[in-house]
Order: C-alpha cells, then sequence, then structure tokens
C-alpha cells in the first residue's frame, strides 16, 4: 500500500464551503504529484494497463487539467494559446524529454498558476472560457475534485503494482 500525504480536512471543518473544497483540492494535488516520489524514470513510465495510463502520464495529464480548468475556463484563451493538447487523450503522451522532475515541476507549477487566477473568485462566479458553455467556479471544483480522486486511485493501484515487482 502506498503512503500518500495525509489529509488536512480535519483543519477546515468550520470554515466555509470554499476552503473546504480548495483544501481537498490540494490535498489531491499533493497526493497525484507524490505518487511520483521514489520511484525510477523506468518505473514511472512502465506501462501496466492497454491504455497510455503510466504514473507519469497521470501527473502529465492533470497538469493539463490545472490549464483547462484555470487556464483556459477562467481566461478564455485558447489550447493552442495556453500550449496544451486538444484532447485529453494527448495529454498523456510522454515526450523523450519528459522526467519525473520536470512533470512534478510543471504539475506545482500549473497549481499555483490556478491557486492564483481564482484567488479573487468566489463559488457562484462564471467561468466563461469552456467548451461545455459557462460554469460557476462551483461546479469547476468539483469536476476537478472528481476527476483528481479518480486519478489518485489509478496511481496508488499503479504505484503498488509498481512497488510489488521489486
Amino acid at each position: 500500500m502506498t503512503s500518500f500525504p495525509g489529509t488536512f480536512a480535519d483543519d477546515v471543518i468550520d470554515q466555509p464551503a470554499q476552503a473546504q473544497i480548495e483544501t481537498f483540492i490540494d490535498e489531491h494535488r499533493r497526493a497525484l504529484n507524490g505518487c511520483l516520489d521514489g520511484l525510477t524514470e523506468e518505473q514511472a513510465r512502465r506501462s501496466l494497463v492497454p491504455s497510455r495510463t503510466t504514473l507519469l502520464g497521470l501527473v502529465k495529464h492533470a497538469t493539463v487539467v490545472e490549464k483547462v480548468w484555470f487556464d483556459e475556463a477562467v481566461t478564455c484563451r485558447s489550447r493552442a494559446e495556453i500550449g496544451i493538447p486538444a484532447t485529453p487523450d494527448e495529454s498523456f503522451i510522454l515526450d523523450d524529454d519528459d522526467t519525473i522532475a520536470s512533470i512534478q515541476r510543471a504539475h506545482r507549477d500549473a497549481c499555483v498558476a490556478a491557486r492564483r487566477a481564482t484567488s479573487s473568485l468566489g463559488l457562484d462566479d462564471i467561468l466563461r472560457g469552456n467548451r461545455r458553455g459557462p460554469l460557476p467556479l462551483r461546479w469547476v471544483y468539483l469536476h476537478v475534485l472528481r476527476e483528481l480522486a479518480q486519478h489518485c486511485g489509478h496511481a496508488e493501484i499503479l504505484r503498488e503494482q509498481l512497488l510489488a515487482e521489486e
């Protein structure tokens, strides 16, 4: 079993909903980023399922998720302007120069930028740059939390499989 970072959810029980949601999102961001800690480059790239899903690819994909929801949706810039793939499937593709350090750094940077982009927004503020049309920040936060939680589960299973091979 892997040891993802502990929860800080108890620290926000008495906080407003936005602080609670942001704390849960940050916990999952840290957990997903940390799934690469202590692995070799080969382990991080190893494919254990028929899809393109690898641990390194999951964190790379999560970086794109941050940019879709907290750059594209907030600023209304296109994916081409942001420099991210047009489709989610493409975001799992690893380049030769992708490393654990570079992907973790890019993910952390995207998370910092996401926090900055939403720092002045409230849960009911409308984001206008997503393909679905205008969406409240509350919906975006819940969608991102769901996606991060799913990917953390994927990562935990993949990491467990990798470490069991040793």
